[in-house]
């Protein structure tokens, strides 16, 4: 059981996947929030996984979130569902542009488990805003990282949640490109340096799925170096 101060006003829960989006998202709810912050990260089965729960208690660490404010789970039944290159060994980690579409590494409707386990954390512990940094920019093909997506998603948590709720789902980088958001991250001294991208190796990155070429081209593209290791 997570002991938290419902006194506390302006509480908002961070979405850590210990990705660069996600980051950057949690520097920008701290600077909003005063620090008044409670982290979710959630793990589903996919390549990467042990990296990404590291890499989010770095991030957490690093900003002094205490233990209390810090919800973990997992949801294996993404995995077993599969249908995705990140959760399915079968299917490869697409290394090129080529396929036009959905790619390989979307998750079926994986914002929304997420985002209904933020929900009812947030609506427990009185939090009125939920963060997650979903970007449409860089994965305009990705059905749950759209605009459109997010005004239903909140529709939704309108009427599903008690009236006095008033819970909103925020996407400060949803129209950002990918070297926006590193600019922003060094702007606001976010711990880029904690963050983890590649899609299929936990000990190096491998500088040729999607997630990394994205995240390279944005450091190039931002004039700076990337200190995470590639192979």
């Amino acid at each position: 059981m997570k002991v938290i101060d419902m006194s506390e006003k302006n509480l908002a829960v961070v979405l850590l996947s210990g990705g660069l989006d996600s980051c950057v998202t949690m520097a920008i709810a701290r600077e909003k929030h005063n620090n008044n912050i409670a982290v979710l990260h959630i793990g589903y089965g996919q390549r990467t996984q042990t990296r990404e729960y590291n890499s989010s208690r770095a991030i957490a660490r690093f900003y002094n979130i205490p233990e209390t404010r810090i919800l973990t789970n997992e949801l294996d039944f993404l995995r077993k569902i599969g249908g995705s290159s990140l959760t399915d060994r079968n299917i490869p980690v697409d290394k090129d542009n080529k396929n036009a579409g959905i790619p390989t590494s979307y998750v079926p409707f994986r914002n929304t488990h997420l985002l209904s386990i933020a929900v009812s954390w947030a609506e427990t512990i009185n939090a009125k805003s939920i963060y997650i940094g979903a970007v449409q920019q860089d994965s305009p093909d990705y059905p749950d990282c759209r605009k459109e997506y997010y005004e239903a998603y909140n529709k939704l948590v309108e009427v599903g949640t008690k009236p006095s709720t008033n819970i909103k789902v925020l996407t400060p980088l949803l129209k950002m490109s990918k070297s926006e958001i590193v600019k922003k991250g060094i702007e606001i001294a976010a711990p880029l340096q904690l963050s983890w991208s590649c899609y299929e190796r936990n000990d190096k990155a491998c500088g040729c799925c999607q997630s990394c070429r994205l995240r390279l081209n944005a450091f190039k593209e931002a004039g700076v170096k990337d200190k995470i290791d590639y192979i």
